[in-house]
């Protein structure tokens, strides 16, 4: 890239080997000025940031300055006279390759800077299992007056995050437990359907195991011989269940509403903005005795299925019940940061509803449920979270 105006030309320099999801300053430059892109690397997304000073802050929430690509190498002409930097590319998005199945030695790792060309193909829900950085950030937690809300979701506070972290695209499917655990624990079982249907009928001790596992938030260890512990072994990274605040969080995406689209619920029952966000029994699923040899067009959906949310997770509202870290507690009065749930050791929390429940049991801040540790059953999975920067 050369920057060119007319008072000065200024190489830029060679882009630095980064840890995934850090935002290397490639150029800076001020005033106005000409921004030549060559030879940017295939397949990455460069971000141009503006600011008012040259110390910052700096921000890409200009629309008039777009994402820089690879394939749009050329001129771009600033014309407004701020400070403009070149940082990226951003590794947004975690991949791991589970094809070598529950016998392969490892599972190896990539990034990608944004979503695929041609979106999220069937191999990222079943031999691949693809997670995106979510940034830290201060959200407020729970509901007080909602359609169909409940006191288990009170009071509403605010809650810090204090470091990113990953979390599963999909919920995790029956494919890649499969290829993770070499087994097919799930009730629905039509094997022309299954593998990108979400796993279910697996419990917290499966996922995490009954005695390492069994000790959060004392500490985070796992079973060797659980799904966590398969993927930690073959990965050198620490997979796990996200806490109920991560979750939340993550399905949220920055919104207050009922919905993580934005919009608020008309009814408890059939609602058409349930319908656009995920399966529930209104829209698919039916009732609760659905048949365990039923296609996708009843029971749980494949995964991927419905709108996805503005930080790029899918099926936060409804298909199946997501586990989370945490003992099932009443929430806190205050302000927490970085919150690990209560102490009661009877119950872990799932939450996002499931195919079977109305729209109001499918609520971003509802669904809030207890599991016992061994319980499995046909409405619950989950999906996977791991700390960014290891």
């Amino acid at each position: 890239m050369i920057l060119r105006n007319a008072a000065f030309t200024l190489a830029i320099f060679a882009l630095a080997t980064c840890a995934y999801g850090e935002r290397p300053v490639i150029d800076s430059f001020g005033r106005n000025g000409e921004l030549t892109c060559t030879n940017l690397t295939p397949t990455s997304r460069y971000v141009v940031e503006w600011a008012s000073s040259a110390s910052g802050p700096w921000t890409n929430s200009w629309d008039a300055l777009a994402n820089v690509w690879a394939g749009s190498n050329g001129t771009m002409r600033v014309n407004v006279p701020m400070f403009y930097r070149v940082v990226g590319p951003t590794n947004d998005y975690l991949v791991v390759d589970l094809s070598g199945g529950a016998t392969a030695t490892n599972y190896p790792l990539s990034y990608l800077a944004d979503t695929p060309a041609g979106g999220w193909t069937d191999e990222y829900k079943t031999t691949k299992l693809v997670l995106r950085r979510i940034p830290a950030g201060t959200f407020t937690m729970g509901s007080t007056a909602e359609l169909g809300g409940s006191t288990n979701e009170r009071p509403k506070h605010a809650v810090t995050l204090t470091q990113d972290f990953f979390a599963g695209v999909f919920e995790v499917t029956q494919k890649q437990w499969e290829l993770v655990m070499g087994t097919w624990p799930s009730y629905f079982t039509n094997t022309v359907y299954r593998d990108s249907r979400p796993v279910e009928r697996v419990s917290y001790e499966d996922i995490r195991g009954a005695i390492a596992g069994a000790a959060w938030p004392t500490n985070g260890d796992v079973d060797a011989a659980s799904f966590m512990g398969q993927l930690r072994s073959k990965t050198g990274m620490a997979f796990d269940l996200p806490t109920e605040s991560q979750w939340e969080y993550a399905g949220r995406a920055g919104t207050t509403t009922t919905l993580n689209s934005g919009y608020g619920l008309t009814s408890v029952n059939s609602d058409p903005r349930m319908d656009q966000v995920g399966r529930y029994s209104y829209n698919g699923g039916g009732g609760f005795g659905q048949s365990d040899s039923v296609d996708t067009s009843a029971g749980s959906a494949a995964v991927g299925s419905y709108m996805v949310n503005r930080w790029g997770l899918y099926d936060t509202h409804g298909n199946v019940f997501e586990l989370c870290l945490d003992w099932f507690a009443a929430y806190p009065t205050n302000a927490v940061t970085d919150p690990v749930g209560g102490t009661d050791v009877t119950y872990r929390v799932a939450r996002g509803g499931g195919w079977w429940l109305a729209a109001g049991s499918c609520r971003m801040a509802g669904s809030r449920i207890t599991s016992n540790p061994d319980y499995a059953g046909h409405a619950q999975g989950f999906r996977v979270t791991v700390p960014a920067g290891q």
